[in-house]
């Protein structure tokens, strides 16, 4: 954090910005090559966002944390590892991020850049889904080894696409710009407030446990 705001806000900007537009652009490739079979189009979709998570987070945790998500910038500043006065900046910058990410991912393959989409992500399996996603994220950042943490973390999350029932969004930010993408990877408006408040309840169940992990009773 020994940047000025500015330059942490426009890096950590930058980053959702790109990985939105991984994870939509992706999968709208995927789906047009897969020829149907979504189980192709979200095996491209992991690979792609596996690889960009692993470099965005090398490239940008040096100059802004690599958060690219509200909950864990919440849980870096209840740590005291973010400024409080910073979370409110960091969350409006990583909701404009994903937003744009989106609309950059519509932009490179010639499709109508304003949307919303249609694809309804609901009921209580995919909602534990996404607390248990969110939660595994938060503990693996709380407890990786030093420089250990963005290989975990893009290990987990291609892993997580797989054994979670809602393909592990475990981001807001995620949340909110793929709601503005009527393709592969998006979350119809209408399903997006249930998504985020798992992903809160699993914020709190990784604050927790890593609570119980250092403690030395």
């Amino acid at each position: 954090m020994s940047l000025p705001i500015s330059r942490r806000l426009i890096a950590e900007g930058l980053g959702t910005m790109l990985l939105l537009a991984v994870v939509i652009g992706s999968g709208i490739m995927a789906e047009r090559l897969s020829g149907g079979n979504n189980a192709i189009a979200l095996l491209a979709n992991t690979a792609a966002t596996v690889g960009a998570l692993y470099v965005l987070i090398e490239v940008f945790g040096p100059l802004s944390g690599a958060h690219f998500n509200p909950v864990v910038s919440a849980v870096m500043a209840l740590r005291r590892e973010l400024p409080w006065r910073d979370l409110a900046p960091y969350v409006m910058v990583q909701l404009i991020g994903a937003l744009l990410g989106a609309w950059l991912a519509h932009a490179m393959f010639d499709l109508p850049i304003m949307q919303a989409s249609s694809k309804l992500r609901t009921g209580f399996g995919q909602w534990i889904a996404e607390a248990v996603a969110t939660a595994g994220l938060l503990l693996i950042i709380l407890q990786a080894p030093a420089g250990k943490a963005s290989s975990l973390v893009a290990a987990y999350i291609g892993a997580a696409y797989w054994f979670t029932a809602s393909t592990s969004f475990a981001n807001p930010a995620a949340v909110f710009g793929r709601m503005f993408s009527d393709s592969f990877a998006g979350i119809a408006p209408i399903s997006a407030p249930a998504f985020v408040a798992s992903e809160i309840v699993g914020a709190a169940l990784a604050l927790g446990f890593a609570a119980i992990f250092r403690s030395k009773t």
